[in-house]
């Protein structure tokens, strides 16, 4: 069993996967977003809030997250693309600008 802190935690959990802290609460990875699995909050998304950065976790497979094993990939897929796309634009804004004060220079 492998721990995690919450940040350790989001970069691991994958879609229909449960996450555990060991007083047990439980988390579970959707399609739209992290949301509580139990307790007052079940239901709800779950809040970054201060609390939850001095927690640990825990990431377990469960029935369920076996049923949508079949969409993770896509969605994992998605998710990829979306995060190239942002690094694209971002790295040619940067070329952009430092193109230009070079340009202005040889004026």
């Amino acid at each position: 069993m492998e721990w995690y802190t919450f940040g350790q935690m989001l970069m691991q959990i994958r879609l229909g996967q449960k996450a555990v802290t060991p007083d047990g609460r439980t988390v579970i990875r959707t399609s739209g977003g992290l949301v509580w699995q139990e307790g007052r909050l079940a239901g709800a998304v779950v809040e970054i809030r201060d609390y939850l950065f001095s927690d640990i976790w825990t990431i377990i497979q469960h029935e369920e997250s076996l049923r949508e094993a079949g969409d993770r990939e896509a969605h994992e897929r998605r998710e990829r693309e979306m995060l190239v796309n942002q690094y694209e634009e971002a790295r040619q804004m940067f070329l952009e600008r430092r193109k230009d004060p070079a340009e202005e220079a040889g004026r």
